[in-house]
């Protein structure tokens, strides 16, 4: 094993996966022809002379929106009676979405008003100082970590992700809304990873020691969306005295999908966390032992991720939509052409030359199949899943020139009937993403804690843990199992629990064991 793989690891599995309106699309590129008084009739022979279309007509403002060839355009744009042409460019909508995971952890039933008296210390990638949707100003600081730069930047996109299940903005008309939306949770940002995503467990116990010397009066909640397979006992020790002195450590369970404990997670000072999905549902790739304590949402959780980084896709075959997810790593552009099917896409794809390539997802990496379309000539690719759902893809940092999207299982057998059609693909950047892992279900339990806590001030860390635990929604086998843990994490059942029992009625425990070794651990992303 090399020294990389031995290291402190991101807990968010697949990468980012991308969200898919539909956009409008044809066979030409739409524009807005802009014509003279009274010359409207004769703008419009002259589109559909040139095999144009009218899309629509804007009378009031002499133009209409056309479809046009590029030797139509030209001509239009050199026609006598026309003021000017412009591209009709795509308006998406500039709406708020509440992730699945929000609802499903009461989150929307307790109001975050008072979340000023506690403050969540996230030990992560870093932080996108500047995005849209993420807290900035005197509520977030953080601490640069030796070797990975400032905190308020995140090359890696894994810790922006994580902030915004924790404290997305509500009521800005704009991306996601968090567990405390409301803008006045306290956050502290550790930046431990870079864009290659894993440090050592002596720098966790650095980042550790810096969210303590954050603290300041509020009650403290950590996130560790990262694990290794291996303990470490100055990690163990340095946790211990960290719920010692009242903190609430919360860490993934990890990604393997084994009976393997993960770590700090598996310490009994720190929370454990499974990832279920929107079904509750354990994740295919969740750990399972009997460390587990809580689960929390971690399959498709969408979330902010570094302005831009992400894509918006949209794809459709024969004038009709077809959902689609661009692959992580896909670059931006519209293209169009007729669909041919390249199999698996283990070979330069005959036949694609100015084509868009539909493959099947198996055997190699979604790169090779892309580069393998590229290689026939062709101008888009289309890999759709070999088990159900949708096709969630990267390209793992391979350079490619084409557009790329994912496409569901059902949708790839369809198309394989509509070869030869028309399919337009359309890749665009964004700012938030889909991620899988016990990455992404660990801030909704941190989150959530912080929540309660908020409501609950005068209670100590173990009070909180014990009521999380008393009051989890039960999933799989009744009682405690090493899959769900406790169970569903649930905010409003939590605080209610404390309201009627006091801080420390009513406990049932929680957490396991711990152990002794020594070791580096790595990233679980």
């Amino acid at each position: 094993m090399s020294m990389k793989n031995q290291g402190l690891a991101l807990a968010g599995v697949a990468a980012a996966m991308l969200l898919s309106p539909t956009a409008i699309a044809g066979d030409d590129v739409r524009y807005i022809v802009k014509y003279q008084q009274g010359k409207g009739q004769a703008v419009r022979a002259q589109v559909q002379s040139e095999k144009g279309k009218v899309k629509l007509d804007l009378p009031g403002h002499r133009a209409m929106a056309v479809s046009l060839t590029p030797g139509a355009l030209k001509a239009m744009q050199n026609h006598p009676h026309v003021e000017y042409v412009e591209e009709d460019v795509k308006r998406y909508l500039l709406s708020e979405s509440t992730p699945f995971g929000i609802p499903m952890v009461q989150a929307d039933q307790l109001s975050d008003a008072a979340a000023g008296n506690t403050k969540v210390c996230i030990i992560d990638s870093g932080y996108d100082g500047g995005h849209e949707d993420l807290l900035q100003g005197a509520v977030v600081a953080g601490t640069n970590d030796p070797g990975t730069g400032n905190w308020n930047t995140d090359e890696n996109g894994h810790g922006t992700h994580v902030a915004g299940t924790i404290a997305g903005i509500g009521g800005n008309g704009k991306g996601v809304v968090g567990v405390l939306p409301s803008g006045n949770l306290n956050l502290h940002i550790i930046k431990v990873f870079g864009a290659d995503g894993w440090a050592y467990s002596s720098g966790l116990v650095a980042a550790l020691d810096a969210c303590k010397a954050a603290k300041g009066s509020e009650n403290m909640v950590i996130n560790m969306s990262l694990g290794g397979d291996r303990k470490s006992r100055t990690e163990e020790r340095a946790f211990n005295q960290a719920d010692s002195e009242g903190i609430l450590s919360i860490a993934a369970a990890g990604n393997d999908g084994n009976t393997r404990h993960s770590y700090p997670a598996s310490y009994s000072s720190v929370v454990s966390v499974a990832a279920i999905d929107s079904n509750k549902m354990i994740a295919d790739f969740s750990q399972q032992t009997d460390q587990v304590e809580l689960a929390g949402p971690g399959v498709a959780v969408l979330s902010t991720v570094p302005m831009g980084s992400a894509s918006v896709a949209s794809l459709s075959v024969a004038g009709s939509p077809v959902d689609a997810s661009g692959m992580e790593g896909s670059p931006n552009g519209s293209i169009s052409g007729d669909l041919v099917d390249c199999g698996l896409g283990e070979s330069a794809c005959a036949n694609a030359a100015g084509k868009v390539c539909l493959i099947s997802r198996g055997n190699i990496a979604f790169s090779d199949k892309v580069l393998a379309c590229e290689a026939g000539g062709g101008v888009g690719a289309i890999v759709y899943n070999n088990e159900p759902g949708m096709l969630f893809g990267t390209l793992g940092g391979v350079a490619t020139s084409i557009p790329s999207v994912g496409i569901s299982d059902t949708d790839g057998a369809a198309l394989l009937g509509q070869l030869g059609a028309t399919a337009s693909i359309d890749v665009t950047a964004d700012n938030y993403a889909y991620f899988n892992g016990t990455s992404m279900a660990t801030p909704h339990v941190v989150g959530v804690a912080a929540l309660v806590w908020s409501h609950h001030s005068e209670c100590s860390n173990s009070d909180i843990r014990s009521a999380l635990v008393a009051t989890a929604e039960d999933l799989g086998t009744a009682g405690r199992d090493n899959a769900y843990g406790h169970g569903l994490v649930q905010a409003k059942a939590a605080s209610d629990h404390l309201a009627s029992n006091g801080c420390g009625g009513g406990d049932t425990g929680g957490g396991g064991g711990g152990g002794n070794g020594g070791g580096k651990g790595k990233p679980n992303r």
